[in-house]
């Protein structure tokens, strides 16, 4: 029987949370998969990879597929290591739906507390699971309390558990046909939706109608949290255990009837977004696709739309080989239909982040984590094997573009990072993917230049005795809006140069952008072509690529440019005792302090701070609280360099 609906939802939590050990339950109890797989054995569905097996984590987001009744359900397990949060900005992209997961030892963390900042932001309708509830020192009620104080104001809890702590623990579905279990409920629903207020105001003990209103059923209920769900109003909350497997019916339930089904597609061209890349070294790429409008089909012509990271927008067309949508049977040749995920093949060219339809299409959203902040500078170890690792790592960003894979001085390779994790996964894959052996540099912050003012500057073709390049070049720089990257435009006449010589303008423009005055990137900018000139047959490309570059430089140190620093927004959540010290090393450290709040069991200091001293702070706060500090930052763009302070 064909799926009435399907269901695109991810699974996120803190690592270590129990991401994929839940996957595996959800296909198992499903007869998608024939027996459980195991992280510590490494044979589980979606760590397919060697190192995620090896290290026992998720690096890479995989989709799986299984059906509850007529409801598809494509589930996206996404890596919880903070090092890998690009995967799960793409993940959330694509989305209907989250399942959040939280430890019931553990608690709340503060990676659980980025992730549910995200997705309230987006107001992404998210369940909790709150797995391990037979763990010993595993909490529930303490834990709620937690819930609705750090993460989210309505958490509306649909078990109870039995035995917690226990190897005999139980998770027990609240019934809601119920009259004093409906009417416990109804009153936490009630703080997010108001018409089942207005139904409890009215209403008699234990949830029965007064002669004025309707009765407080148990489908009426299920409707409103079905309704508040979907708007991120409000999270339910399921306990269990994804290993022995409690719990994990009721929270399949509550998949089913509490998050909305993929919206229909409302267009006719094919609409949609790449969110994951896989090419093993000398295999063929394959790309997992969400469509929102249209259909694609196989042999069907394509063209995909990108904007690369020195801001240039590009495009690729192919022609799709293979295409199989993720959850239906082996040989199925449908077409990928909107709502839908499928793996295509046939494309080389192919990037993750690329979008399929118009070439304006925003359908890819603003990012919701931040670029990455740390730079390294790869080498090969034995020289001979230098053209070969930056292959591999410009096919390793074609996977992850927030890598931005591209040369630096000696031979060397400039690859950004979130962190050092992955800065040991990718050295593995080189090694053991590629056989390259490859040496790091230290890491250090990313910086960038934007200018200060405007500043123009021009290099004319002389008109007696000229020896130089045969080509009239005048540019000015000016500042850009904040985000916008590096902007390329005209003052000229459309078609007063050959077309062949504006490219190389704008290709000289943009890659000398790569090191300003200041011997950084310069960003968020408009480089604006004012003057060109061009003598018959004599000019060549070449010319205007020779002339370009010194004239920029010359634009841009009369324009000046400022240093700006990436910067981390934060929370701290320490003792009541311990404010004084923490809030003393945090100044020191050239901290911005928003807010203070709390006072009662501790103090919550909220701020942004330097990304460079981000790991002192975290290796520091034990020791200020006594252990008892809880630190939790995330990139938040950046602010400019401060002379002589922060240190």
């Amino acid at each position: 029987m064909p799926s009435s609906h399907t269901l695109n939802i991810g699974i996120l939590a803190h690592v270590d949370a129990g991401k994929t050990s839940l996957t595996e339950r959800l296909l198992f109890d499903s007869g998608a998969i024939g027996r459980l797989g195991s992280v510590d054995a490494g044979d589980t569905c979606t760590d397919t990879g060697a190192l995620e097996r090896l290290r026992g984590i998720t690096i890479r987001s995989a989709v799986a597929s299984f059906t509850v009744g007529e409801v598809r359900i494509n589930l996206i397990d996404t890596p919880g290591h903070a090092d890998f949060i690009a995967e799960v900005e793409r993940a959330l992209g694509v989305l209907d739906g989250a399942v959040l997961l939280l430890s019931a030892v553990e608690g709340v963390q503060a990676r659980t507390r980025v992730l549910m900042k995200t997705l309230r932001r987006l107001r992404l309708p998210t369940l909790l699971f709150v797995n391990k509830i037979d763990r010993t020192g595993a909490r529930d009620e303490a834990l709620l309390a937690d819930i609705r104080r750090l993460l989210a104001p309505v958490p509306v809890p649909m078990t109870s558990v039995t035995g917690l702590g226990t190897a005999r623990a139980g998770s027990v579905p609240y019934d809601l046909e119920d009259p004093l279990i409906r009417a416990r409920i109804a009153e936490t629903v009630a703080e997010a939706d108001e018409s089942v207020l207005a139904q409890l105001v009215g209403a008699a003990p234990g949830g029965q109608a007064q002669e004025d209103g309707p009765p407080l059923t148990a489908d009426r209920l299920r409707a409103a949290l079905a309704a508040r769900t979907a708007d991120g109003s409000l999270h339910p909350v399921y306990f269990g255990s994804a290993l022995g497997g409690q719990g994990v019916g009721a929270l399949v339930e509550g998949i089913v009837r509490l998050l909305p089904p993929a919206p229909a597609g409302t267009g006719t061209e094919p609409r949609g977004t790449v969110f994951a890349v896989h090419q093993p070294p000398h295999g063929e790429r394959t790309a997992h696709v969400r469509l929102y409008d249209g259909e694609l089909r196989p042999r069907q012509q394509i063209t995909l739309h990108r904007t690369g990271a020195d801001g240039v927008a590009a495009s690729v067309t192919g022609r799709i080989t293979s295409l199989e949508v993720i959850g239906r049977p082996p040989g199925d040749t449908g077409p990928l239909t909107a709502g839908n995920i499928a793996v295509l093949r046939g494309l080389p060219g192919i990037r993750t982040g690329d979008r399929l339809g118009p070439a304006d299409d925003t359908a890819a959203g603003p990012a919701l984590f931040g670029s990455p902040t740390l730079e390294t500078l790869v080498r090969a170890r034995r020289p001979a094997r230098a053209a070969a690792l930056r292959g591999a790592l410009l096919t390793l960003a074609d996977q992850d573009p927030l890598l931005q894979a591209r040369p630096a001085p000696d031979g060397a390779t400039s690859v950004l990072l979130h962190g050092e994790v992955q800065k040991e996964i990718l050295a593995a894959t080189l090694h053991q993917e590629y056989g390259i052996e490859a040496e790091f540099t230290p890491s250090r912050v990313v910086c960038v230049e934007r200018p200060s003012g405007v500043g123009e500057a021009c290099q004319e073709i002389a008109r007696f005795g000229h020896t130089g390049p045969w080509a009239t070049v005048g540019l000015r720089v000016e500042p850009g809006a904040r985000g916008s990257g590096p902007v390329f435009t005209y003052e000229t006449e459309l078609g007063a140069l050959p077309h062949g010589f504006h490219q190389a303008i704008e290709e000289t423009a943009l890659a000398t952008l790569q090191c300003g005055p200041q011997g950084l990137a310069v960003t968020d900018c408009r480089v604006v072509l004012t003057r060109s000139g061009f003598i018959g047959p004599v000019s060549t490309a070449g010319d205007f690529r020779t002339v370009t570059g010194p004239v920029l430089r010359r634009a841009l140190e009369r324009a000046g440019t400022r240093v700006y620093e990436p910067y981390h927004a934060f929370e701290a959540e320490v003792p009541l005792t311990a404010l004084a010290a923490v809030t003393a090393r945090l100044a020191a450290l050239g901290t911005e302090l928003a807010e203070t709040s709390g006072g009662v069991h501790s103090w919550l200091v909220s701020g942004a701070v330097p990304a460079r001293h981000v790991q002192e702070i975290q290796r520091r706060l034990p020791g200020l609280t006594h252990g008892e500090g809880v630190w939790m930052s995330y990139p938040s763009g950046d602010r400019p360099v401060r002379r002589g302070g922060g240190g």
